[in-house]
């Protein structure tokens, strides 16, 4: 739900560089190749066939399970995900935010967030934010089995046409709400990224943070921005134009003095917020090269790191023991394993069990204290009925 009335007026405001700060990885660009055309355009068909998406309505939950389906058929478990139900203005009815979590390897308690709406308004949305949505979905396709130094965070608001209702729910329900306060590295927004037919759609806007309310976060908003777009030349075919954030569901986070970024489309459609706002007054391809550049983009900012990335598939799913060295709480992250029913266990040097834990339809992240044991190399065992995970821990 964005406008541009006063665009070239404002962006004559700005001075950024646009000199490189990033180096291609080529690691970076085989996992951006695997992106799909043909993913992205039946996930932008299959949304158009879901319907106009508001609150209370069948199709806006049907979307929300088709989103669920898709991220359980890339390999993510349900303990990945979590629902954020709210409601607003009065009504009775129920909205959802979905997250979808990736923990970490270096920094698991901070967060990338990568995301953008699912409900639309006047039609189908199939742009404004069905486009969104798909290159949320590819990116997050791509990057299940990829270990990142930072956690990252995939999420579908809803309530946005409404007045960004699902994003400021979830950064006060959420964000402010966790103890200590979640720390988030970056809030990277995709808003109608779908591009118009017949035209030449060869420029992705990347969006920085301008607001004097705060003001404090514009500076590494800008740096952040300035990183994106060299992604964008790195990774994919399009060229970049320079714009501000407003209007969308990165705002509530910049109220919160988040570091903010975003996609929107630089030949924008018409359509939008009406009864034709469908694929075929689309470009799918344009879509499809956003889509790269959000792959190449989420990669750098989370950093993906290229000696690990030849490992196509975890056999461990994912499963970490953090932080390590460990000191008076170990937190166990459950990865995309499937099963929820686990026992923990801690082996000393010398073979002797010291720790013994079950749990039952864990949580993403589960805490164990361990500030009764001794300082030295253990053995952390996570064990399910049809799995072993063994990982070396230090306590100090």
């Amino acid at each position: 739900m964005k406008y541009k009335s006063i665009f070239f007026l404002l962006i004559t405001l700005f001075t950024i560089s646009t000199s490189f700060s990033q180096t291609f990885i080529q690691s970076y660009a085989d996992v951006v190749n695997q992106c799909s055309q043909a993913n992205i355009t039946a996930s932008l068909t299959e949304f158009e066939a879901l319907g106009m998406k508001r609150r209370g309505t069948a199709p806006l939950q049907n979307t929300l399970d088709w989103l669920k389906n898709k991220y359980l058929s890339y390999g993510y478990s349900a303990t990945q995900m979590q629902e954020d139900s709210y409601t607003y203005n009065g009504s009775t009815a129920t909205c959802k935010n979905l997250i979808v979590t990736k923990i970490g390897t270096l920094y698991p308690n901070t967060f990338v967030i990568v995301c953008g709406h699912y409900d639309s308004i006047g039609g189908t949305g199939t742009n404004d934010n069905g486009s969104g949505v798909s290159c949320i979905l590819e990116t997050a396709r791509l990057l299940q089995n990829i270990p990142t130094d930072y956690s990252i965070k995939f999420i579908n608001f809803s309530g946005e046409e409404d007045g960004l209702y699902g994003s400021k729910h979830f950064v006060s329900s959420v964000v402010n709400a966790t103890t200590p306060k979640m720390d988030i590295r970056l809030v990277f927004n995709l808003d109608e990224v779908g591009g118009v037919a017949g035209l030449t759609n060869n420029t992705i806007t990347c969006e920085l943070d301008n607001n004097n309310n705060p003001s404090t976060n514009n500076a590494v908003s800008a740096t952040m921005t300035n990183e994106l777009m060299n992604c964008v030349t790195l990774y994919s075919p399009l060229n970049t134009f320079l714009s501000y954030a407003y209007s969308s569901d990165y705002m509530p986070f910049q109220s919160n003095n988040e570091i903010i970024t975003g996609f929107f489309e630089t030949n924008e459609t018409t359509h939008k917020h009406s009864p034709t706002d469908f694929l075929i007054y689309m470009d799918p391809v344009y879509n499809y090269n956003v889509a790269k550049a959000t792959i190449g983009a989420t990669l750098h900012f989370a950093q993906a790191n290229p000696a690990t990335m030849a490992i196509t598939k975890w056999n461990d799913f994912g499963v970490s023991f953090f932080p390590n060295p460990i000191k008076d709480t170990l937190n166990i992250n459950l990865g995309s394993l499937p099963e929820s029913d686990y026992t923990f266990t801690l082996i000393d040097i010398e073979g002797k069990e010291v720790l013994n834990v079950f749990f039952t339809n864990a949580k993403l992240i589960e805490s164990v204290p361990i500030s009764s044991l001794s300082k030295g190399v253990y053995l952390a065992v996570l064990k399910t009925e049809n799995r072993r995970i063994t990982k070396k821990i230090v306590i100090e």
